[in-house]
């Protein structure tokens, strides 16, 4: 390559990391100023209350000298930081996952850059980052933030690794992969879902990359682990185990069905204050209300258990449910939600539905047009989202996190597009 297609290739790399930029921030900046009374008092995060916990009082948890392990860590971690060194408000929380967001955005943009085009790799990231739900949620307090960012960055290392097995590249996908768990304990077999794909496709020469990348899973996740059997009193990755129940018991379906969410199914009589329940009255009244996380967890996920094995027929239907919920276009709607009669509903019911259904399309065309191991990847890890949904809940905020693979298909189908009249008219200068 010459010094004069270098620069060009360099200037217009450049060129489209501004664009891509600029797609992320200007829109999230417009949402965060009009939101900006509401993105520490509306949309609160249990990471956030674990996080100033933390800075206050130095325990990570509800309660001051209670820790607790009743929600995934990675989130509140990000936070902690924050707080720490800017204090807390919406423009120190709502700047900061806006660089997330271009973060996420620029990761697109090499994917469809490395194993597209260039063109690709633009129209997908501005597909990834302008999706209307995004564009209102990544300037709001949620967990996903950090799993978009992620699950980009595990692609582009599987992707790679696949390409050009070597051990550092394993070490990070385990790091990545690690940190995606502690962010999302749906997560915890993905692990082994990336090491199958890579084994599948490479054989023997990406065996060992494959296995450094599940040690360092292993090492990454421990610490957590590890603490909660000291602090909490049990081995695990999360102590809420109410969260399966709510998806699991005999009035979810129904309470599904009535346009309702899990968080509304009825409690479990004569149950014990959760610990977040807990929290709230410590926030209300400095009274502490002790709570046995561990017990709980067992007894919610026993439940759950049961309700599974002498129920199979309900749970299908929950689990349709489930997917249904998790794919439909539109956002899922729920009795009581924020934003109801305002102009924020008609996002949900109108402009979402018909990114989507373009989205969709074009991603069904285009995952005919992306490179075999590209189409694959993403197939499964869209399948291993769908499953974990049916297992738990399903809802368009465990989706969208995944969406850029879908992206990346209906980017590949606009090029092919784009394409067709050139091959046209370069034919008919031939003929």
């Amino acid at each position: 390559m010459s010094a004069v297609s270098d620069s060009r290739w360099a200037a217009g790399r450049r060129l489209a990391y501004a664009i891509v930029a600029a797609a992320a921030v200007l829109p999230r900046l417009g949402v965060l100023l009009h939101e900006r009374g509401g993105i520490t008092a509306a949309y609160v995060d249990k990471g956030d209350v674990f996080a100033r916990t933390l800075i206050a009082h130095g325990t990570y948890g509800f309660i001051p000298g209670r820790p607790s392990a009743y929600t995934q860590p990675l989130y509140g971690f990000f936070l902690v930081p924050l707080y720490w060194i800017f204090e807390r408000s919406w423009v120190v929380v709502g700047l900061a996952q806006i660089a997330v967001a271009v973060a996420t955005a620029l990761l697109v943009y090499e994917l469809g850059r490395r194993f597209l085009s260039p063109l690709a790799g633009l129209l997908a990231a501005l597909a990834t980052t302008l999706h209307p739900y995004l564009v209102w949620h990544d300037v709001h307090m949620n967990r996903e933030i950090l799993d978009e960012l992620l699950a980009a960055a595990i692609v582009l290392l599987t992707l790679l690794l696949a390409d050009r097995p070597s051990l550092p590249l394993g070490l990070a996908l385990g790091v990545l992969l690690g940190l995606a768990i502690l962010g999302n304990v749906r997560l915890v077999l993905l692990p082994l879902v990336v090491a199958a794909f890579l084994v599948a496709v490479r054989h023997r020469a990406v065996l060992a990359p494959a296995l450094v990348a599940l040690a360092a899973t292993a090492l990454v996740v421990a610490p957590w682990v590890v603490r909660n059997r000291v602090s909490v009193g049990c081995a695990t990755l999360t102590t809420d185990g109410r969260a399966l129940w709510k998806a699991n018991n005999p009035n979810t379906l129904r309470t599904l069905e009535s346009g309702k969410w899990i968080d509304d199914v009825p409690p479990l009589p004569g149950a014990p204050p959760t610990p977040q329940d807990a929290g709230a009255i410590y926030q209300q009244t400095g009274r502490i209300v002790k709570t046995d996380e561990c017990a709980q967890m067992r007894r919610y996920r026993h439940l759950a258990v049961e309700f599974m094995r002498h129920h199979p027929g309900e749970k299908a239907k929950l689990a349709g449910v489930a997917a249904r919920m998790l794919w439909q276009p539109s956002v899922t709607r729920t009795e009581g939600r924020s934003g109801i009669g305002t102009s924020l509903d008609t996002a949900r019911r109108v402009v979402e539905p018909a990114f989507m259904v373009v989205l969709y399309a074009l991603g069904l065309v285009g995952i005919f047009l992306v490179p075999r191991r590209l189409a694959a990847l993403a197939l499964l890890l869209l399948a291993y989202d769908t499953l974990t949904a049916m297992l738990f809940a399903g809802e368009t905020r465990y989706r969208v996190p995944w969406d850029f693979l879908i992206a990346l298909a209906a980017a590949a189908a606009v090029t092919r597009l784009l394409e067709l009249p050139l091959r046209a008219g370069a034919q008919a200068r031939l003929g």
